[in-house]
């Protein structure tokens, strides 16, 4: 991988998340860290990202460090990544920004989000 940066992580919601609520891996219940995620199909085409630019990605079902992990490091992994950033939100919807060093195809971005077990919001 040649994502230089390091993803932060700013734990939004609610703390108790890993205390048997049934959500992600840490509560129980199944999240995108492999723990019983099922797969999903590919979203559909769209656009693109531009060199230089920026796309958001509202992801459901992330709920722990393992997770933004996760997902860091199969949207990493898409050629022309520059920086993938995760804000995540326990108990909603994360935010993944991704910038890039050049042209990407965001459907690529998209199948790596869910390659990693997890749902577009």
């Amino acid at each position: 991988m040649e994502n230089n940066e390091t993803s932060s992580i700013n734990l939004l919601g609610d703390a108790s998340a890993g205390t048997g609520n049934g959500g992600g891996c840490c509560g129980g219940g199944d999240c995108g860290c492999g723990h019983g995620a099922a797969r999903t199909e590919a979203a559909a085409a769209s656009s693109g990202i531009e060199a230089g630019e920026s796309a958001e990605f509202l992801v459901t079902g992330m709920t722990c460090g393992h997770c933004v992990a996760s997902v860091t490091e199969e949207v990493g992994a898409v050629a022309g990544v520059q920086a993938v950033d995760v804000e995540l939100v326990v108990g909603g919807s994360s935010r993944v920004t991704v910038r890039s060093a050049g042209p990407i195809d965001e459907s690529s971005v998209r199948v790596a989000i869910e390659e990693a077990g997890y749902q577009l919001a």
